[in-house]
């Protein structure tokens, strides 16, 4: 193998052709065990949001990588996580998908064992003392809480870096978007028949645009070029000046946002200029969401894996309540449109799955333009301790302002 650099430096591209994973990493059963613990055990994953937790008391329970989650609020109306396992002998604690606890107290249904909201053991039901046993070993185990923009995560790793600390940069790029005051209005979730893996890959490369998104390639030009990014272009230094939406990645022109017609439906408070010329703005949380920030609107996107050819696509589209409220605001002009380019990728990545059975291919190859499909890969290698090809997914953030990226 060649050992010299796998990233060009004059622009972004590979400078060789790379083996893309092992087709049995997005179908053997064992292998989508490891990378349910190894990747979504140990990274931030997104939850919901704030506002479905209201109140001092609400819980939500949820299922990460097999793993069962309990959020709740305390009584200073802060976020805590917990392992929804009882200490006695392993039952679940909370049954049901969401609610507000009756007391401040966390009751197991089989033996009562009772926990307060920061997780101390203060009861033990009808069980006499024993000799060997404090209640102060014995407390739930907690998982990490973050919250950003009103946007709920969790770690299940003990050692996990901070939120913050991950995605601080990456956050900083959507400031301006008033993330906590958005609410809501739309909902769209489907199964989809492809691994967790081939989703992110679809999604970090353009290549497909021109086939599989017309409509797409229409409201953002240069993805019919089958490029991302100003810069994916070998040539970009000689039209680094021109702001053409086919070599700028912007919209094009006289359309505002992600829409049916491209037509923005007013503007979120708190955008500048400089927010609103790109036309999208996104933040990446690997492996389990991205959130498209528009003029209008911000769509937020769920990767769920749901068995080693299987996982669940969800999305929520969130809007300033003022133009939720607004006479005349049409919620479908946004939210079809983006409906539409989700259908399109699940489609593509279906086909994409299917043809990954044939026994003799072991692998396939990455070329010039999916670079991003590279990073993303070595990031999965990484997190699973195989070697690394190149500078791994970090470069991610650094190419921000000139990589707004599609989905």
């Amino acid at each position: 193998m060649n050992d010299g650099p796998v990233l060009k430096s004059g622009f972004n591209g590979l400078t060789r052709a790379q083996p893309a994973l092992p087709a049995s990493w997005y179908i053997d059963p064992a292998h989508h065990d490891r990378e349910m613990a190894q990747i979504w055990g140990r990274n931030w994953v997104y939850l919901c949001r704030a506002e479905t937790l209201a109140g001092p008391r609400a819980f939500r329970t949820f299922d990460i990588a097999g793993q069962p989650v309990l959020i709740v609020r305390d009584a200073g109306d802060a976020l805590k996580g917990f392992f929804n396992t009882c200490r006695h002998r392993g039952s679940i604690l909370c049954t049901q998908a969401e609610g507000t606890l009756k007391k401040e107290l966390i009751t197991c249904p089989y033996h009562q064992w009772t926990y307060d909201l920061k997780g101390r053991l203060r009861a033990t039901g009808p069980m006499r003392p024993v000799v060997g046993f404090e209640r102060a070993d014995h407390p739930l185990l907690p998982i990490a809480v973050a919250e950003w923009g009103g946007f709920v995560f969790v770690n299940l790793d003990p050692k996990a870096a901070a939120f913050e600390t991950l995605y601080g940069a990456e956050t900083t790029y959507v400031a301006n978007w008033p993330l906590a005051e958005m609410r809501v209005g739309h909902t769209y979730s489907k199964s989809l028949n492809c691994n967790w893996k081939i989703f992110w890959e679809n999604f970090n490369e353009c290549l497909h645009c021109p086939n599989i998104h017309p409509e797409l390639c229409d409201l953002v030009p240069i993805y019919g070029r089958a490029i991302m990014a100003r810069r994916d272009d070998p040539d970009w230094q000689a039209h680094a000046d021109d702001m053409a939406p086919h070599v700028s990645g912007g919209l094009r022109d006289g359309a505002e946002t992600w829409s049916m017609d491209g037509a923005a439906q007013g503007t979120l408070p708190g955008l500048t200029e400089d927010d609103l010329v790109p036309g999208q703005r996104y933040v990446t949380v690997t492996p389990s969401c991205f959130f498209a920030h528009h003029r209008d609107h911000v769509r937020a996107v769920r990767i769920t894996p749901t068995g080693p050819e299987t996982m669940e696509l969800s999305a929520e589209w969130l809007f300033h309540p003022d133009l939720l409220a607004q006479p005349g605001f049409d919620l479908a002009r946004i939210t079809d449109f983006g409906t539409l380019v989700m259908e399109q990728d699940g489609a593509a990545c279906a086909l994409n799955q299917a043809g990954l059975r044939a026994r003799p291919f072991g692998h396939g190859v990455l070329m010039q333009e999916e670079y991003e499909v590279f990073l993303f890969q070595d990031w999965v290698r990484g997190r699973l301790g195989e070697p690394m090809r190149g500078q791994g997914a970090a470069s991610r953030a650094s190419r921000r302002a000139e990589h707004p990226n599609k989905a």
